[in-house]
């Protein structure tokens, strides 16, 4: 124990005694002009557990708000409450998340559809679901084109494209290749739509210029600068039936590959 010396001492017992006799003295008049303010922490919104689920679902909302560039680890974090650091017990990087966020948002693709219908319209509904999907979060077409996504939901499209293609008689190998081919076609459009969102569309003036050119010098872009140009969304369903028809009509990709070796 300190030993502060009899002088120290009796000040502050005469300080203790002063205080106590003022306050028996008046006090209801303590209390009204230094009223005690208690907080409780509990006043506070009690943090959500932190959670892989809760990790990605929160990235998802940042990509949707903010758009790729804007969705970070230390975004997340900050979101969450929390530090970086502790992000790194449940996602690996920045390049895991990204998977996990793509695959989260593919929950959204419709893939029932009807059976009534043959295989190519199913298989083409599924897409432009997945196309819409994409396209409806700002940055996600960008996410996806460099991002394979990695969980059940992907699991799940992947396996409808491929049951789907195996019913039009298409063989194993070439549906295997068909599925990738197929996603990276749609997604592409996807990416190019969604970078061309909030901006003016340059159809119209990348057509005045193809149709001002010489048709001396460009004879067939003269002829067909309307067509070059024409369509809107049809376009959409004409490639993936170009898509399609080429797909159900290639050769065995063991053939193809024997006699590329040879």
């Amino acid at each position: 124990m300190l030993d502060i010396g009899p002088i120290h001492q009796a000040y502050y017992q005469r300080t203790l005694f002063l205080t106590n006799d003022v306050r028996a003295l008046n006090p209801t008049n303590m209390n009204q002009q230094n009223p005690r303010t208690i907080v409780s922490r509990r006043d506070r919104p009690a943090k959500a557990p932190l959670s892989r689920d809760v990790i990605i679902s929160t990235a998802l909302e940042i990509l949707t708000r903010e758009g790729l560039s804007g969705l970070s680890m230390r975004k997340v974090a900050a979101a969450l409450d929390t530090g970086p650091a502790s992000l790194y017990v449940y996602i690996a990087n920045l390049e895991e998340l990204h998977a996990l966020v793509l695959d989260l948002a593919l929950a959204e693709v419709v893939l029932s559809t009807d059976r009534n219908d043959d295989w190519r319209t199913r298989l083409k509904a599924v897409m432009k679901s997945y196309f819409f999907v994409i396209f409806s979060r700002p940055g996600l077409g960008q996410l996806a084109m460099a991002t394979i996504p990695c969980g059940p939901n992907a699991m799940r499209m992947t396996e409808m494209l491929l049951d789907l293609l195996l019913e039009g008689g298409v063989v194993p190998a070439v549906a295997a290749w068909a599925v990738d081919l197929i996603l990276l076609h749609v997604t592409a459009i996807a990416a190019e739509q969604s970078v061309r969102r909030n901006q003016e569309s340059p159809v119209e003036r990348v057509a005045l210029f193809y149709e001002s050119n010489s048709g001396t010098e460009h004879p067939h872009i003269q002829a067909l600068h309307e067509d070059l140009f024409s369509g809107g969304g049809t376009r959409f369903d004409w490639a993936l039936d170009v898509l399609i028809n080429g797909v159900v009509h290639t050769p065995n990709i063991a053939t193809t590959l024997t006699s590329g070796d040879s």
